[in-house]
């Protein structure tokens, strides 16, 4: 197993502090009736999995994990694929997980972080994830920091659908081969009822996109685009903001009253 080199292309780099898998392990274990775990690699977070005894799955996309793996699972816990390829709710259907709080944990591949946690987050059955991101990432994601952290897109749906905590800070040299970058790790808890609801997604993630494209612009510019200028003043009236604040600046509860007063006339 320990033969078994990171592959550059694949953004691997295998996590080796004990404390860290340990605190990510233990995350959502009381509660999780279903566990995926993405990208494992030579299992170091999946040994400590397995001990919970809770329905357990993996997505692994390296086929050269397949052995190693095997010592903790059977081959029928294992699908061998690329995350951004599979199906999430055809996979939890499978499993016969319909209806299970499931839980998702990963460190996740760095170059592909974002896209997987936006799959993820539309996978309504998952109600728990337990993710590591570079920390330019997780500070997109989460304002953990004691500096206030810009708005972002991505920062706007995570907050809308879930409660977000830091579970850990993690050096470079918790990893073979350490990244050039620092790690940490978000705890995500899934609303029941999200300011703007999962069926919205597309819709909220679509505005987002458009008001944060580019960010150091002035709203109003941006926006009069796509809505009245009449209507945009009545609707910054109401956040109590200038057409010409700038997207980073605004708070969660203004992004979301902002997109429910705009969507009202689109």
């Amino acid at each position: 197993m320990n033969k078994i080199t990171a592959n550059k292309k694949l953004g691997q780099h295998f996590l080796n502090n004990k404390h860290v898998a340990e605190v990510m392990t233990k995350d959502f274990a009381d509660v999780a009736e279903g566990i995926i775990e993405i990208g494992p690699g030579k299992g170091v977070l999946t040994k400590y999995l397995v001990q919970w005894q809770i329905p357990f799955h993996i997505i692994e996309k390296d086929d050269r994990m397949i052995e190693p793996l095997s010592e903790f699972l059977d081959y029928t816990q294992i699908t061998c694929q690329d995350a951004l390829k599979v199906d999430l709710p055809e996979l939890i259907k499978t499993l016969g997980w319909e209806g299970k709080k499931i839980w998702v944990i990963s460190n996740l591949p760095y170059n592909v972080s974002v896209l997987i946690l936006l799959q993820l987050i539309k996978t309504d059955s998952i109600k728990y994830m337990t993710l590591m991101f570079q920390k330019e990432v997780a500070e997109k994601i989460f304002n953990f920091t004691n500096l206030k952290n810009p708005m972002s897109s991505l920062m706007g749906i995570c907050l809308n659908y879930f409660d977000l905590k830091l579970l850990c800070k993690v050096h470079p040299g918790s990893f073979n081969p350490p990244p050039k970058v620092e790690s940490a790790v978000i705890s995500f808890k899934r609303f029941d009822h999200p300011e703007v609801a999962l069926k919205e997604f597309d819709s909220l993630e679509q505005f987002l996109r458009r008001l944060f494209q580019f960010k150091r612009k002035q709203m109003g510019g941006i926006l009069k685009k796509y809505y009245p200028l009449d209507i945009l003043i009545d609707t910054f009236k109401i956040i109590d903001k200038e057409l010409t604040a700038r997207a980073e600046s605004l708070a969660f509860k203004e992004l979301i009253c902002l997109y429910k007063n705009l969507k009202k006339i689109s």
